[in-house]
């Protein structure tokens, strides 16, 4: 969280556009913080994106792009990320996707834990973590900033919802 991955998605489009090539951009549907469809960056920079759900077939809605770039990307399903992985291989299409690794607790998304294993290259975008190091976990915490350790995979959130830690603050 709060690494900057919306904000990069949003670079990487201006950046094909400004040489006149187009691409989709998706988000996740179930991300309704900013409005469903938007991809927004805490910068400022917003935009209106398509969506994907459980449904959304990759492999039939994507056609003659020069990149396929999705952010909250560990909502993905396992079998949209083999449909991505083969637009990327196949059919040639760059597809760059942004999202978290793990939830509160530390467990794989399902669709992270398959972008790590199908991925040609992996960059990690860093955030700091509240004592200083290098956060790479996320933490949930209630109304009242207390850390919350159980409870459903998916809650939708922002800094309201969820801090970044380390993996020493993670566990303390």
């Amino acid at each position: 969280m709060n690494a900057g991955k919306s904000t990069a998605l949003l670079q990487v489009a201006h950046n094909y556009e400004e040489q006149g090539q187009q691409v989709r951009l998706f988000t996740a549907a179930i991300d309704s913080r900013y409005g469903v469809g938007q991809v927004t960056s805490r910068l400022g920079p917003q935009r209106q994106v398509d969506t994907f759900d459980s449904a959304t077939d990759f492999l039939a809605i994507v056609e003659q792009v020069a990149c396929v770039l999705v952010d909250e990307a560990q909502f993905l399903c396992t079998v949209q990320v083999q449909q991505l992985h083969q637009l990327a291989q196949v059919r040639g299409v760059p597809v760059i996707c942004y999202g978290l690794r793990s939830d509160f607790r530390g467990e794989p998304f399902p669709g992270s834990a398959y972008l790590l294993a199908l991925a040609d290259d992996i960059e990690e975008l860093k955030n700091i973590c509240s004592c200083g190091k290098k956060a790479t976990m996320n933490v949930r915490v209630d109304q009242d900033g207390k850390r919350i350790r159980e409870g459903e995979q998916v809650s939708i959130g922002g800094n309201e919802r969820y801090r970044q830690a380390c993996g020493r603050c993670f566990y303390s």
